[in-house]
């Protein structure tokens, strides 16, 4: 059986004893049925990976001992993608999961003027990413913006390639797939339904981003942003 696998954020270098939260702790007790004894490991989120074992299987704060810590450094690619904020709130919670898993560094919900949608419940949200990086076996947990408007975020310095998804007819765009991708910060734009309007995507192309295609198929919001995130990040 794999050691189970939580998220601690809290951790500070050359801790030994860690006490955890309630959720946590009744995960390990209740539903685990751990005892003191055996094996978990943590993460903070942040690229520590810490071997524990259980010194007090308390439902509410079962607290942990740390024996061994590894740390492994962030990716070098950093990908960033910014996406119209999905109506749909099981498509957009399926985004945050897939992206994580993918390997994804940031992710920032952006309100533009065809985003039908302005509420995010930001903790929740938060959740999604914890238990996808958990479940993917990462330590380094994705920074999740709350929900920008585009003209805020276009105009925001940012390093590193700047590109931008559309699927209007008669603009030049270059092919993701066949790009190469330095190291550092990337940049991915990607529509809301209904895609950037014309003028949206004017900006952009002030600003610096490049345009970018998919692929031939016409894709949903979620569904762009997973293969952006792919063609990205797995190479």
């Amino acid at each position: 059986m794999p050691v189970p696998f939580f998220y601690y954020a809290h951790y500070q270098t050359g801790q030994q004893q860690i006490t955890l939260d309630e959720d946590t702790s009744k995960h390990i007790v209740q539903v685990l049925r751990m005892v003191s004894g055996e094996a978990v490991n943590l993460t903070d989120g942040k690229g520590h990976l810490l071997e524990c074992t259980v010194t007090e299987a308390h439902k509410k704060h079962c607290t942990v001992a740390v024996h061994k810590t590894g740390f492994t450094a962030a990716p070098l690619r950093q990908i960033h993608i910014a996406i119209g904020l999905l109506k749909n709130a099981n498509r957009w919670e399926w985004f945050l999961e897939k992206a994580t898993e993918i390997g994804v560094s940031y992710i920032t919900p952006l309100l533009t003027k065809r985003t039908e949608k302005d509420k995010f419940r930001f903790d929740r949200m938060q959740t999604i990413c914890i238990s996808a990086m958990l479940q993917s076996q990462q330590v380094w947990l994705p920074i999740l913006a709350e929900p920008v408007a585009y003209d805020k975020f276009i105009t925001s310095k940012k390093e590193g390639l700047q590109l931008i998804a559309h699927c209007e007819e008669g603009q030049e765009r270059l092919q993701l797939a066949a790009m190469d991708i330095p190291d550092g910060e990337t940049t991915l734009l990607i529509g809301p339904e209904g895609d950037f309007t014309v003028e949206e995507i004017a900006t952009a192309l002030q600003q610096q981003y490049k345009a970018v295609s998919l692929g031939v198929t016409r894709l949903r919001t979620e569904t762009a942003g997973i293969v952006g995130a792919a063609l990205l990040c797995v190479r």
